[in-house]
């Protein structure tokens, strides 16, 4: 209880530092995982917000989306499970994908495992810069169960373009909050020929 009530009384200034520097980092995390990082109330962090000029989640989200990124070429976009909030082709690219009900085990509220694969899966496919992309292979590990209300955000990484042989590699992560929840390696079909980065110039940075 000492610990937590020190961090209570670090200076606002100190605080607002601290709060801003985290959601430089990972703008996805919510009020919630900011108090329990913070070791202070939710009203606080609300406020600090306020006072901040910094949006609650939903509208960071809305503000990311909107961003000017590459328009996905493998699939139509409405085939993507979950919403692209960043893709730079056959580089990186980010999704976030909300559970809901329809996504559950009604007994339990976890998320069934094939929603949770089929949006790292789409992921892998949307960031190749190739109008045929298709999956041949994946390599996945479920981590920890995805619940009800919890949000997915999905990262991939093009580890190998490619290039002659017509087979990218791609690496998707995919976290709640802090959490990894999924891991997959995925090889992908796409024309061969098409040109690309080898080797991948992303790097996961886990945040």
């Amino acid at each position: 209880m000492k610990a937590v009530a020190s961090l209570e009384r670090v200076p606002k200034r100190q605080r607002h530092q601290q709060l801003s520097k985290l959601l430089e980092e990972n703008p996805f995390l919510t009020d919630r995982e900011l108090t329990r990082l913070l070791k202070v109330s939710i009203q606080t962090i609300r406020l600090d917000r306020l006072e901040l000029a910094i949006p609650e989640l939903r509208e960071r989200l809305k503000m990311m989306a909107e961003r000017s990124y590459d328009p996905v070429k493998s699939l139509p976009l409405h085939e993507v499970i979950g919403d692209i909030v960043d893709l730079q082709l056959d580089k990186s690219g980010i999704s976030i994908f909300e559970i809901g009900g329809e996504h559950v085990f009604s007994r339990s509220g976890i998320a069934r495992g094939h929603h949770v694969f089929a949006q790292a899966n789409s992921l892998a496919v949307a960031v190749i810069n190739d109008e045929i992309a298709l999956t041949s292979s994946a390599d996945i590990r479920f981590i920890r169960p995805a619940r009800l209300g919890e949000k997915c955000i999905a990262k991939a990484y093009v580890r190998s373009s490619g290039g002659q042989k017509g087979k990218a590699k791609v690496e998707v992560f995919t976290y709640v909050g802090e959490e990894m929840v999924f891991q997959g390696n995925f090889v992908i079909y796409r024309s061969p020929g098409e040109t690309g980065q080898e080797g991948g110039g992303a790097r996961e940075n886990r945040h």
